[in-house]
């Protein structure tokens, strides 16, 4: 069977090397790829958005499945369009996929379903939102409600860091029309989960829970950034509260979904608050999220070809999804100023025992060569017994890895060893 998977980053890499175990597949196309994935697929350089060029691609490549990763085309309609032709698919469609790219609809779902999230408001107005930042306290939360790249959510400490927000978002045009309509909610403390699952819009199995550090800097200093590392499983997700946040978050959403005639298949990822009130939802993707999946698939034991079109056929309850009682730590390597300015082009070596271990982001080919080619370049998974040799194998196989400026955190996982101790 020939397979499609649409993207470009280290989390298609990861899903890549997952399908390749299964020995039905034939050929992997990647589209657009990196010069990483083409070690492991056939990249093509077609653009994950473009619809007409996937649409005809897969109708003269002979494909029998297509995955669907990034928010982008699945917002687009990528599933829709592909499954018109007769191609099955991993992911939802656009109508599902709304969770997703408007966080307007995702609040007002958990609010009419009695969904536990933070409070909130919306605006579709600059002025109105400011004269409501007069009222409240800091810190306090303000979300674009459309697809922004991972960078329309703001943290505001102060009253005027809310207001400045608001401004770049609704005024000055910062994300385009996503940021046309906002929503401020309350800050919600806790630790922070992250959980993805399958689902075929009746039966919802969780993977492993994962824990992601979203600052630049050790400490959880520095800007926000895409991820530089992950760990599996999050030691703060004990059994209990896996028990409450199916009962209370995983089997409402997606019946909520049902109701509203938007069935969700495909990969649902909550992220998740541990309040001292309970598990509350902070952002719903409708998609593997990236770097998570790095730590969790290389935990998975089944099959995720069978799995994935388990969640096509609605046979999701009838199929094993069985992971690795084992801990993983995936520590990326970024470029230096990411993810700000950062410099392209630069040589990078990775040995070849080494590239078992690596799922590449952001790296091109020049001259039959991988030269750096994003800011975050790479990242490197170890799987181990327990979570400190995770993270030290993890640093070790990082540490073999050369490219001039490279960065990364050095405190991945300090913090789930920390609660794992406590």
């Amino acid at each position: 069977m020939n397979l499609m998977v649409i993207g470009g980053g280290g989390r298609e890499h990861a899903i890549v090397k997952k399908l390749r175990e299964n020995p039905a597949v034939e050929t992997i196309y990647v589209l657009p790829g990196n010069g990483g994935i083409a070690h492991d697929a056939v990249c093509t350089g077609i653009s994950a958005t473009d619809i007409d060029a996937i649409c005809a691609f897969a109708r003269s490549h002979d494909i029998g499945y297509a995955v669907v990763t990034p928010d982008d085309p699945l917002a687009l309609g990528c599933v829709d369009a592909l499954e018109d032709l007769g191609v099955p698919c991993f992911g939802p469609n656009a109508k599902a996929a709304v969770i997703e790219s408007s966080k307007i609809f995702a609040k007002c779902l958990m609010q009419k379903y009695g969904i536990p999230t933070a409070g909130f408001r919306v605006f579709y107005e600059a002025d109105k939102a400011l004269d409501y930042l007069d009222h409240v306290n800091a810190p306090i939360v303000v979300k674009a409600d459309g697809l922004a790249l991972g960078k329309g959510v703001v943290v505001a400490q102060t009253r005027q860091e809310a207001k400045d927000a608001v401004v770049a978002m609704m005024e000055d045009k910062r994300f385009g029309a996503s940021g046309e309509r906002i929503v401020i909610e309350e800050c919600l403390e806790g630790p922070e989960v992250s959980v993805l699952t399958f689902t075929d819009g009746t039966t919802v199995v969780p993977m492993v829970s994962s824990m992601d550090h979203k600052r630049a800097h050790d400490g959880d200093t520095g800007p926000n950034t895409g991820g530089m590392g992950t760990v599996a499983p999050n030691p703060y997700y004990t059994d209990a509260v896996a028990r409450e946040c199916m009962e209370r978050i995983f089997l409402p959403t997606v019946r909520a979904m049902n109701a509203e005639k938007r069935t969700f298949r495909g990969c649902l990822y909550f992220g998740l608050m541990l309040t001292k009130n309970g598990p509350k939802v902070i952002e719903y993707n409708c998609r593997f999220g990236d770097p998570e999946t790095q730590v969790v698939l290389p935990l998975l034991e089944s099959d995720l070809l069978t799995i994935m079109r388990a969640t096509t056929e609605g046979t999701l309850a009838e199929t094993e999804v069985k992971f690795r009682d084992a801990h993983a730590c995936c520590v990326v390597l970024a470029s230096a100023g990411y993810p700000l300015a950062y410099e392209k082009g630069l040589p990078l070596d990775i040995p070849a025992e080494t590239w078992p271990h690596v799922y590449v982001a952001g790296a091109a080919e020049k001259d039959g060569a991988l030269v750096t080619n994003g800011g975050r370049v790479l990242g490197c998974t170890a799987v181990a017994p327990t979570l400190r040799g995770a993270i030290d194998e993890a640093y070790r196989l990082a540490d073999s890895i050369h490219f001039d400026n490279a960065y990364c955190r050095r405190d991945i996982g300090a913090r789930a060893l920390a609660a794992q101790e406590a």
